[in-house]
């Protein structure tokens, strides 16, 4: 142990983020396993909804650092394959359709 109190207060921030890190990586690890037991199921309400979670949690780690953003996308890659395309592509907001810039701009009003 640390004999320095900055040092003794850095091994319990350690301590601390290391069980932070741990339970995003368990997490993720359990919503893998509900993802593929869902596939195996064949519901595409519960496939989506997993797919999502997973997705969900891997952006969490990988943006506070308990995965390597390279690993958290390899895994999401590997859940979108998993999940099927199909069921990804269902999911996606559709984009709504722009009216022409003309249709869009209000008409000049009439100098008398």
């Amino acid at each position: 142990m640390a004999n320095i109190k900055q040092q003794q207060k850095r091994v319990r921030t350690a301590t601390r983020e290391r069980a932070e890190n741990l339970r995003y990586r368990s997490t993720v690890k359990t919503l893998m396993r509900r993802l593929e037991t869902a596939v195996e199921d064949g519901d595409a309400t519960t496939i989506s909804a997993s797919h999502r979670d997973v997705v969900s949690w891997l952006d969490k780690a990988a943006s506070r650092g308990a995965l390597h953003q390279n690993t958290a996308a390899r895994r999401k890659s590997q859940a979108a394959k998993l999940a099927g395309g199909k069921v990804v592509a269902a999911e996606a907001p559709k984009a709504k359709a722009k009216k022409p810039a003309a249709a869009r701009k209000k008409p000049a009003a009439a100098k008398s």
